[in-house]
């Protein structure tokens, strides 16, 4: 299962995947915010969860109002990793998609975590999260986001059926 922020990973100022670049904006809490992001990323994302190679779900603040982002990306529905009470803590999100994170594991299943800012440093948090080669964690250049060799390196962890022996 993948869980994708969305600011930062997918909406940057600069993304790196050539010189076509998305606009649009996307409502929420009744505002309207500029999305920026790179057309070939959202067609690899589509591609990953619409072959089945990956679950997408989004893991963002954006959950709430994700359908904004379906529509203006083109994708199709995605499940939410995270629910109201979840978007409403008070010490921001990083904490309820770390505790998303945790459920994927829990269930017995890979993951794949790509944010900005809630994905673990290297240290003790992060190798216990990523140890047996159960989770690929990536947290990209907050205005760059995702680029072509993170989705090279997601779909080749995806495409494992278990975690390589050691």
């Amino acid at each position: 299962m993948w869980l994708l922020d969305v600011d930062g990973v997918v909406n940057t100022r600069r993304p790196v995947w050539g010189p076509q670049l998305g606009r649009g904006t996307a409502r929420a809490g009744g505002v309207d915010w500029p999305i920026r992001w790179a057309p070939p990323l959202i067609d690899r994302i589509r591609r990953l969860h619409g072959d089945g190679v990956v679950e997408v779900r989004w893991c963002s603040t954006w959950c709430s109002d994700a359908e904004e982002l379906e529509r203006l990306f083109g994708l199709p529905p995605l499940r939410r990793a995270l629910g109201g009470d979840d978007l409403a803590s008070p010490g921001g999100t990083d904490l309820p998609k770390l505790a998303a994170a945790g459920r994927v594991l829990a269930a017995g299943r890979r993951l794949v975590w790509t944010d900005d800012t809630a994905v673990p440093l290297p240290g003790p948090l992060f190798d216990k999260l990523t140890e047996g080669g159960r989770a690929l964690l990536i947290r990209p250049h907050p205005r760059r986001g995702l680029r072509p060799r993170d989705l090279d390196r997601i779909e080749a962890f995806a495409r494992m059926r278990r975690a390589p022996a050691r």
